[in-house]
């Protein structure tokens, strides 16, 4: 099954489960606004999701994946009894994890959101939805288990499509909030609902597959110590990523109402290229280039990573663009009703179109990640990550003073942009990485229809509102957006067919 074709059922399903997921947004924004209660339920949502995103999900994976692949290429049995095996360590340690942060939530909550306590309700509650929203944590842990050995079956289907439950139960409890004692606890309920049938879901899956597991007391052994020592450093590169988001909240909860609201609403948008592309194609490769790494006699490794993180880009510049120019309208057409009032549509644009600039460097970097997690080196991202970091927090600092909540954002893009420039760098010096000449036709094409589509957008938006305002249009948001954006893809198309041609000419001579 090639690169793209795994890319594009990962993809395909990961774009349904957004598509859901705006409609539980949609719901959600109409249901809590962007006021306190929504802060105090952001923040419930966002602790057990830091803590997946260091202990679970990538870190786990790139650890997980590379040494499974080598014990199936040599034993099948083994690779068996290892899957089984990381799952009791897996349950054991995050229940342990789950005793402890229900007995100190309120700790948790007064270190990672200390602004939220300044308002005695507003804190209380927050740590009420926390308890509730906790466990969701474990779920994912045992779903990313599950959904790493499918994906090292190169079974992608059910791994991509398990969130749409999540985006499911959370809308069902949204829309029967007058049954919680807030809207905010109908929306936590709903994260734990979501939590345990994504478990069942992948479980059956797994089941269906004929992969197998055995609980047994965790033990080691020597395939458990090489993961363990993998973990380690992905851990560590996991944690520097969530210092940065640790930050957010932390800074965001020190700025006027709705502030973690905002970010949160453009985070939404942000992360549908960065998931439909760049998590798509670096799920889909980490098990391709470990097959690869694991192969001495294969040397095609460096060829596919930079075809991966030539598609990235090819398609990670035009999502920039469009949201750095067009975000506005988006958030208004998807989130301006109910209680999500205008101010709030301004406030989550400006942080969009922050975040936009860094999301080509976004959505290429979990291929480039990959390259380095496929040969088992976890710890040189760790190296490249604490630049980036000190970068992006010591941003956050200096802008949240002039920009307010998007400053954060901004400050999240530029560490995003410099962690990708190192790992760049670092494979290029290694020669582990080499993007083939009609890739680069492609990505200078990209950037050349990134060019046109900026231009067009500035001279042709203001007129067309003039117009739809004349002519009194119901849906003037709405039509603007469409129009814009037929006329930006055109011009990429157009961009990229001229590569296309190029690249064939090429290939003649």
């Amino acid at each position: 099954m090639s690169l793209i074709r795994r890319a594009g059922t990962v993809g395909g399903l990961t774009l349904v489960s957004r598509l859901f997921g705006f409609g539980r947004d949609v719901v959600m924004a109409a249901v809590l606004g962007a006021g306190q209660l929504a802060d105090a339920f952001m923040v419930a949502f966002r602790l057990p999701n830091h803590f997946r995103a260091i202990f679970a999900e990538g870190a786990f994976n790139s650890a997980f994946i590379p040494t499974y692949a080598a014990l199936r290429e040599r034993d099948g049995e083994a690779a068996a009894s290892f899957r089984s095996t990381i799952l009791s360590w897996s349950i054991a340690a995050n229940g342990i994890l789950l005793l402890i942060a229900l007995a100190a939530t309120g700790w948790v909550v007064a270190i990672l959101a200390p602004g939220l306590t300044d308002d005695a309700g507003q804190g209380e509650l927050a740590v009420a939805l926390t308890r509730i929203t906790f466990p969701y944590l474990a779920c994912m842990a045992a779903v990313t288990l599950l959904s790493g050995v499918l994906n090292a079956h190169d079974r992608f289907a059910a791994a991509a499509a398990a969130p749409i439950l999540l985006n499911l139960a959370m809308t069902a409890t949204l829309l029967a909030a007058s049954a919680f004692p807030t809207a905010a606890h109908a929306a936590a309920w709903g994260v734990l609902a979501g939590g345990v049938l994504q478990v069942a879901f992948v479980a059956m899956a797994s089941a269906k597959a004929g992969l197998r597991f055995t609980l047994s007391l965790p033990r080691l052994d020597p395939a458990v110590t090489t993961f363990f020592k993998r973990f380690g450093p992905a851990i560590l590169g996991a944690g520097g990523v969530q210092i940065a988001m640790f930050s957010d909240t932390i800074i965001a909860t020190f700025l006027p109402t709705g502030s973690l609201s905002y970010l949160y609403y453009a985070d939404r948008l942000y992360q549908l290229p960065l998931a439909v592309i760049g998590i798509a194609i670096g799920t889909a490769l980490l098990p391709d280039l470990s097959r690869r790494s694991a192969d001495p006699l294969d040397a095609s490794a460096p060829a596919a990573l930079g075809h991966a993180v030539a598609v990235c880009l090819v398609l990670g510049i035009p999502c920039a663009i469009g949201l750095a120019l067009l975000g506005d309208l988006a958030v208004e057409v998807l989130f301006a009703r109910g209680a999500f009032t205008s101010a709030a549509v301004a406030g989550a644009a400006g942080a969009l179109a922050a975040y936009a600039f860094g999301l080509p460097a976004a959505v290429a970097l979990r291929a480039l990640v990959a390259g380095f997690h496929a040969r088992g080196d976890t710890l040189t991202p760790v190296k490249a990550l604490g630049l980036s970091t000190v970068v992006n927090v010591g941003l956050k600092l200096a802008l949240v003073g002039p920009l307010a909540h998007a400053g954060l954002a901004l400050a999240t893009a530029v560490g995003v942009t410099v962690y990708a420039g190192i790992l760049v760098w670092w494979l290029a010096r290694g020669k582990s990485i080499t993007i083939p000449l009609e890739d680069r036709a492609r990505v200078v094409a990209s950037t050349v229809g990134a060019m046109l589509a900026s231009i067009a957008t500035l001279l042709l938006r203001e007129p067309m509102e003039a117009l739809s305002m004349i002519l009194q249009l119901r849906w003037q948001a709405e039509t603007a957006l469409i129009a814009l954006g037929m006329v930006c893809l055109g011009l990429f198309a157009a961009a990229f067919g001229l590569a296309e041609i190029w690249n064939r000419r090429r290939k003649r001579r």
